[in-house]
């Protein structure tokens, strides 16, 4: 499938990518050239590099793929059936429990694994 899919890509697709690159690039360096300026004009003129660099990758095959690939999952994610607030509490109270109960089996193992190995060797701990 990915054969046949990079076969269809044409090279204006790089050159597309190559601009969506640059313009990122020039929404960084611009940033730190520019850093007289306001930030609130810095943050814009970066939304605004950023929202154009996108643009110009969803315009590409590649991009196209994606945003489908987004639309599918948020469909999705939106068939989930969540859990309830009190199931998460009650769920999260659950395995709370189960670290302590297996934290304090580890500890007595340990214990006892500690005064095995010392009578076995001599030596007092």
């Amino acid at each position: 499938m990915s054969a046949n899919t990079e076969s269809q890509a044409s090279p204006m697709d790089t050159v597309k990518w190559l601009i969506a690159i640059a313009l990122l690039a020039a929404a960084v360096v611009g940033n730190s050239y520019f850093s007289e300026v306001s930030v609130v004009f810095r943050a814009l003129g970066v939304i605004l590099l950023v929202v154009l660099a996108a643009f110009t990758a969803a315009s590409t095959l590649r991009g196209k793929q994606f945003l489908g690939f987004a639309k599918e999952s948020r469909t999705e994610v939106r068939k989930v059936v969540w859990p309830s607030r009190k199931e998460a509490t009650n769920t999260t109270l659950i395995v709370l429990a189960a670290t302590v109960v297996v934290a304090l089996i580890l500890w007595g193992l340990d214990g006892i694994l500690v005064r095995v190995v010392g009578f076995a060797t001599g030596v007092s701990v």
